[in-house]
């Protein structure tokens, strides 16, 4: 497991650049409470509609809520979608040099509609249209200026049209040049297109598919075909409920689980595995540790309805709540503390080891443990801390954060 103090430590400003397809999610949301005198369907009364940048987009609005510096790629049509979809994206202070018109392309727009928090049909507006050969001849001389200052570059594929081969090409060869990390999430069954890349990271199906095998054959028979056929270090494959998988090319695999509390809406989820991942990789953050935070964000988005956005707030919370020793940070890392305690409420109980666990200090502990959404902090303030006393504070129940004076940390 991710050490939240070690891992999230190491957080610190970063430029993701995001090209793919962007997309602009619909949500109509209301209320179905009688069917239609004209045909057996139920009648909508809408309360509300919402747009949000969807597709290469939601990865950009999760990058954004990780604190990131982010740089869109991207085409739009020359439409009231795209316009809503620029807009949205200029709210959130995203850097839309990349995000370019294409006269002869519709804005694809997808329309969730929501009757009584469950989704009962979507919309889809859109064409699958190429690139236009001016348009990729305007990003192929444009790149090299965007990725000044770039620290990963994250590739978004929805299958629209937009990475044409040789738009592919030159952003791998420019990242490559500039040693940045790629990371291609895929479409399609030809994975050849992605080559160079760093990462490539399809979901199961996609695997299967891209190998040209049944879903019973082994999963390593299908890595392996893809990894003998394709230039790429780490075929990353997402598993639903099953977790995520690395596979490299040396022969390696590490699986890693998924805890996830309920399964609401699986959309979007993919998204946020690129975007953790990227930003993961922009802070430095070993593959172990990348993929492991990736992972549990996944699992926080689909606890949820439609495309989620993960904070480093709820990353660290989730973190901390799969690992009791991840509660334990010394005054060097309080970074991450901070994190997981923004916008609650807590409370600070000061102990040292020699005056030990009185019965005076655990009725203090149970008192402000009775505080509805309260989380209690206990400092230990002993220049060297027993590790005895530290541990008996670390496994109790009602202590939600344990702060140490000095580095001797208990192991």
């Amino acid at each position: 497991m991710v050490k939240l103090a070690k891992a999230l430590s190491c957080v610190s400003p970063c430029k993701v650049l995001v090209i793919g397809d962007f997309l602009l999610d619909t949500y109509t949301v209301g209320k179905a409470r009688r069917i239609s005198p004209e045909a057996p369907v139920a009648v909508l009364h809408v309360n509300h509609e919402e747009h949000r940048p969807g597709g290469a987009g939601n990865v950009v609005l999760n990058l954004v809520s990780l604190g990131c510096e982010v740089l869109s790629v991207g085409r739009i049509g020359a439409d009231s979608m795209g316009e809503k979809l620029r807009d949205a994206l200029i709210s959130e202070s995203v850097d839309v040099r990349g995000l370019k018109i294409q006269k002869d392309y519709q804005t694809p727009v997808k329309n969730r509609v929501i009757a009584d928090s469950q989704q009962i049909v979507r919309i889809d507006h859109e064409n699958i249209t190429s690139i236009d050969d001016s348009l990729e001849q305007e990003l192929h001389t444009l790149l090299p200026k965007l990725l000044e200052g770039v620290d990963v570059i994250a590739i978004s594929d929805y299958g629209k049209g937009f990475l044409s081969n040789g738009l592919l090409s030159k952003v791998i060869l420019e990242g490559k040049k500039r040693k940045l990390p790629i990371i291609a999430d895929p479409k399609g069954v030809d994975f050849t297109k992605y080559a160079g890349a760093t990462i490539i990271k399809p979901n199961l199906g996609e695997t299967y598919a891209a190998a040209n095998l049944l879903p019973d054959a082994p999963l390593e028979h299908a890595t392996n075909r893809i990894l003998e056929q394709i230039e790429t270090e780490i075929l990353m494959v997402t598993r639903s409920e099953e977790g995520i998988s690395l596979f490299y090319r040396e022969g390696k695999r590490e699986d890693y689980p998924v805890t996830i509390r309920e399964v609401v809406d699986v959309t979007g989820a993919g998204d946020t595995v690129l975007a953790v991942l990227a930003w993961s990789l922009a802070n430095k953050l070993s593959m172990r540790e990348a993929t492991e935070l990736s992972n549990i964000s996944a699992g926080i988005a689909i606890e949820r309805f439609g495309c989620a956005r993960i904070t480093l707030s709820e990353l660290a919370r989730r973190l901390l709540e799969q690992d009791v020793e991840n509660k334990v940070f010394d005054v060097d890392h309080l970074f991450a503390l901070i994190e997981a305690l923004r916008g609650r409420r807590c409370i600070l109980l000061s102990v040292t080891s020699q005056e030990g666990l009185t019965s005076a200090i655990f009725q203090a502990i149970r008192t402000i443990k009775l505080k509805k959404n309260t989380d209690l902090i206990v400092f230990v303030r002993d220049d060297e801390p027993c590790n005895e006393f530290v541990e008996i504070l670390t496994t109790l129940h009602d202590v939600d954060f344990l702060i140490l004076s000095h580095e001797n940390l208990c192991h």
